[in-house]
């Protein structure tokens, strides 16, 4: 399989789902990970110690070679973004050949479909509930956690979310919810809860957001998801990535001013090192927050092949 051309062709239809699905708010995310259908997320291989979780929404979690279960893996699950797939997103991302290569159980489920056939996690107000349905996705996602771990040895200081768009609402709600379960996430065009008192996380956790300038579906500055489809009502207002970012500083305890590190190069479509990086210090029990800034990065961004690979580094040097 030539994945250099499905990840390119994924990247196309995410661009078309996103007018599909929303506008000014909570995006899209179609993508996932060469190895597997419709959640099955992963990394391609073999597979004899991949196993099915998740109950009623099965997903695949794939098992890296060399898995030792005398020796705890790191665990990270990937979310996709409103009207996409944990395949699909993972194709985009990468994460899942990532996690292969580096010694971690990986797994990128799925979430409910809306009347309309689009698959949602219900995060915040914002997004992407836009029916009101109410499933517990953050339940749904702790009680998978607990089932990967009692089939394979999992280190519970190196558990991570990571997700792009309603996948990076959902990452950040879950790190509300069960701050006592996930040691980090990254979020890619996600937002917080609003009202920063929504969220109540028990411990620190340490959070990465990654977000384009112009963003036309969740704005960098906050707004308000509007589905594009008539069918669906409003969701409601979200915090710009600067005001998600500033949540968690507050939430873990982290200095009011940032750092400025060194910039990076993630999209091959922009010239130069466009990323800027924004770094909070001093933070309770060692945590981390910062925000990636893409200067004229767009909601799907056209990231190097080692995006994944970059993501989940991040992740893995911030456990518990």
């Amino acid at each position: 399989m030539n994945v250099g051309w499905l990840r390119a062709a994924v990247v196309v239809e995410l661009a078309l789902i996103v007018p599909l699905g929303l506008l000014s708010a909570c995006g899209d995310s179609t993508t996932t990970a060469a190895g597997g259908a419709g959640g099955d997320g992963g990394a391609g291989g073999a597979a004899s110690l991949d196993f099915v979780a998740g109950a009623d929404r099965p997903v695949t979690v794939k098992v890296p070679p060399g898995y030792d279960p005398a020796s705890p893996a790191p665990l990270v699950i990937l979310l996709h973004g409103y009207g996409a797939t944990g395949f699909l997103q993972d194709v985009y991302l990468e994460l899942g050949r990532a996690a292969m290569e580096r010694g971690v159980v990986f797994a990128a489920p799925d979430g409910t479909r809306d009347s309309l056939g689009r698959a949602f996690w219900n995060a915040t107000d914002a997004c992407c509930d836009f029916e009101d349905s109410g499933p517990d996705d953050s339940a749904y996602l702790a009680s998978l956690v607990d089932e990967i771990s009692a089939a394979v040895a999992i280190d519970p200081a190196r558990v991570f979310f990571a997700g792009h768009s309603n996948g990076g609402f959902m990452s950040h709600r879950f790190a509300c919810d069960h701050a006592e379960v996930v040691a980090a996430i990254a979020s890619v065009a996600g937002a917080m809860h609003v009202d920063p008192t929504d969220c109540a996380p028990s411990e620190p956790v340490s959070v990465l957001q990654v977000h384009g300038t112009l963003d036309d579906t969740v704005l960098y500055e906050g707004g308000e998801s509007v589905p594009a489809s008539g069918e669906l009502e409003p969701g409601g207002p979200y915090p710009s990535a600067l005001e998600t970012a500033g949540t968690w500083v507050e939430q873990d305890g982290c200095d009011a001013t940032p750092t400025e590190g060194e910039p990076v190069d993630l999209d091959v479509s922009l010239d130069g090192a466009e990323t800027t990086v924004s770094a909070w210090g001093s933070c309770d029990e060692n945590v981390a927050v910062e925000l990636w800034t893409i200067e004229g990065g767009t909601h799907i961004p056209i990231f190097y092949d080692d995006v994944g690979g970059v993501i989940l580094d991040w992740l893995l040097a911030h456990p518990k």
